[in-house]
């Protein structure tokens, strides 16, 4: 009898460091799963130091390993997308190479997987491991998000889940070249339960997503499912249009009452200042959405492959 595929989908950018452990901490828990079979998608995405090479050499012993190679560095959610299109496993689950997330809790989504959940997402009950910036910086975003959007997106939940293979044929039909992944998990829907665990330290190395990273990650987010923001500047505009309307008919009675008054110049280059940067927060707030709409026009791929290996050979 064939026996449950599971395929895990790894993105690494400059994580040599942290490979081998990763594989001896996932052997540890596979070990238990006699009934399933697996394979190991590592998505390289343009890392410049020995991850690559480490990859390759361990993959010749060892014929779960697949390596996909892309052609540079496109971005987590790039590299996440081109393992979900390698996957052939009957459920998958994406997970950080970095054992922040323990694989001791893939027995928990495979437990719920089998009572028939499709999508089992892995939420952090506890993020002390991570600095109070960080902390504080993704509590204040998923209060945005979900404030401002239509669709909500479970608190404090990566994109560490498991996904069965339906769930996944739904994402590789989902055509955006700019992917916000944790959006796009909540968008497809189906039957999805949660599963709480305690995020770990890093087992080596270092975060590669800086603040700046963070930021620009977060506004990815807000503009992909939402467009308040767009209506929101209309009715600043109304408001802003009505206030000036009541002031302009205020000055021309109070000129017509008292006669004509010797205008201020602090007070005019207050308002000129004012309404100046309101217009240039509108108009970035345009940008972000027309920036979008090019990028999308052009229909580039979201990714490139370079080359992919098992057992050491290119394919």
């Amino acid at each position: 009898m064939k026996k449950t595929s599971i395929s895990f989908v790894v993105p690494v950018f400059n994580e040599a460091a942290t490979i081998a452990s990763f594989l001896a901490g996932m052997e540890q828990v596979l070990s238990q799963l006699s009934d399933y079979e697996f394979e190991f998608i590592f998505v390289n995405d343009g890392s410049t130091d020995d991850t690559l090479s480490n990859l390759i050499g361990i993959s010749v012993s060892d014929p779960r390993i697949i390596v996909v190679d892309l052609s540079r560095n496109f971005g987590k959610e790039a590299a996440l997308t081109a393992g979900l299109h390698e996957a052939h496993g009957d459920a998958v689950i994406p997970i950080d190479v970095d054992l922040q997330d323990p694989p001791e809790v893939i027995l928990h989504l495979l437990s719920a997987w089998r009572r028939g959940y499709e999508v089992v997402t892995a939420r952090r009950s506890d993020r002390s491991a991570d600095s109070l910036v960080k902390r504080k910086s993704a509590e204040f975003f998923y209060w945005i998000h979900n404030l401002i959007s239509d669709l909500k997106i479970p608190k404090d939940v990566g994109d560490f889940r498991l996904l069965d293979h339906k769930v996944v044929e739904a994402m590789k039909c989902l055509p955006e070249n700019r992917r916000f992944m944790k959006g796009l998990f909540a968008w497809v829907g189906f039957r999805t339960t949660v599963v709480d665990y305690i995020r770990q330290p890093r087992s080596a190395g270092q975060s590669k997503f800086s603040a700046l990273k963070l930021w620009n990650f977060a506004m990815e987010g807000i503009t992909s499912f939402s467009t308040v923001l767009l209506r929101f500047w209309t009715y600043i505009g109304i408001v802003i249009a009505l206030l000036a309307f009541a002031y302009m008919c205020f000055i021309i009675g109070r000129t017509l009452i008292l006669g004509v008054d010797i205008p201020g110049y602090a007070s005019l280059l207050a308002v000129i200042l004012f309404l100046g940067g309101i217009q240039l927060i509108g108009i970035g707030i345009l940008g972000e959405y027309i920036g979008r709409i090019y990028m999308e026009s052009k229909r580039r791929p979201a990714y490139i492959v370079r080359s992919r290996y098992q057992r050491g050979v290119e394919q």
